[in-house]
């Protein structure tokens, strides 16, 4: 962690699944210090008297400051001597987002715009940006209210300083606030029907600590512009519930189907076909450099292109479909999952 030493390292939305992931990753590293930025008091109070019962000697390293992406001024407040961030805030429920899309624009593409205005004005080094695999060929608000989050992210890239901006795309991340696993576990420990929308509906399943992983590898190898994948596999919802049932010792005849939800997709794409005209295979990621020509498109025509790269659309279909042992072996591996059969 000797990048970070002794930096100070600002989370938007830090209260969440994800900021807490961070934190406990940091906070006994050699970081200077960690700002949790959020506008939810209560959840700022239950982290803050959660580190100082249970690193008392850390807690120190971590501020807390209320504000909303939403609002330019609060940010600023928060953002002097910030030398890297990483920006969580969103609004992230699916359904919610389609009987509210403005407010998802406000949070996901407003507050974006906000935090890479006040952070390149504040001359910050690094952004990341996290984005999600419904930004990809969107049919919902939430989706492409975080497109619109990527698309400004990559226009600011371009006209941006000295601060570096990344976003990561990535699929669904077990036991995260809001998802399903911890939904079912309440339902099977109060002996009620395991409820799923669609038995073959598929996808991207990952851990938190991978979702911070990925976070990671951006900022360590991403340059200015670009959109970071992480390969992942998949698996479809029954598959997924039939495991949950299993490490808890419940009946999976006792799953029911309620039907697709407003503006779910039967399956998810990480990376589309056009973006694979571009991509750089790394590995275990796609790394999506941005597209810096000018609006002067006369060149192009003139001058062609470079041959097209024959990578093709990565999702949750072609992708490696877990099976229900599979599947089980990794929600079970899960620290989550591992506290709530110990209870």
């Amino acid at each position: 962690m000797s990048v970070f030493n002794e930096k100070t390292l600002m989370i938007t939305g830090g209260t969440g699944s994800f900021g807490n992931a961070v934190l406990t990753r940091f906070i006994d590293s050699d970081i200077g210090e960690i700002r949790i930025f959020s506008r939810d008091e209560k959840k700022q109070d239950d982290m803050r008297h959660e580190i100082q019962a249970k690193m008392p000697e850390f807690a120190d390293k971590v501020k807390f400051y209320i504000g909303d992406v939403r609002d330019l001024q609060s940010i600023k407040n928060a953002i002097t001597g910030v030398d890297y961030i990483f920006h969580a805030a969103a609004l992230k429920q699916v359904p919610s987002c389609e009987f509210f899309p403005m407010e998802a624009v406000r949070t996901n593409v407003q507050g974006t715009d906000n935090v890479l205005t006040a952070a390149v004005e504040e001359g910050v080094e690094c952004v990341i940006c996290l984005s999600t695999d419904k930004a990809a060929y969107p049919v919902n608000a939430m989706g492409i209210s975080k497109a619109l989050e990527e698309k400004v992210a990559i226009a600011r890239s371009r006209n941006s300083g000295k601060t570096r901006i990344c976003c990561t795309r990535y699929g669904n991340v077990m036991c995260s606030r809001g998802s399903v696993i911890p939904l079912w576990i309440d339902q099977i420990k109060s002996g009620q029907s395991v409820t799923i929308t669609e038995p073959g509906m598929t996808r991207f399943i990952m851990s938190l600590e991978e979702a911070v992983d990925l976070v990671l590898f951006a900022f360590q190898n991403g340059e200015n512009g670009d959109l970071l994948i992480q390969k992942a596999p998949a698996c479809t919802i029954e598959t997924q519930a039939k495991a949950v049932c299993q490490l808890f010792g419940a009946d999976e005849d006792n799953i029911k189907i309620i039907g697709i939800r407003h503006g779910e997709k039967m399956y998810e794409t990480l990376l589309t076909n056009e973006e694979c005209a571009k991509a750089v295979d790394m590995g275990d990621f796609y790394r999506i450099p941005a597209d810096n020509r000018s609006l002067n498109y006369e060149k192009y025509f003139s001058d062609g292109d470079e041959k097209r790269n024959p990578l093709t659309e990565f999702n949750s279909e072609n992708t490696k479909l877990l099976t229900v042992e599979e599947a089980k072996e990794k929600i079970a591996s899960l620290k989550y999952i591992q506290e709530m059969l110990n209870k």
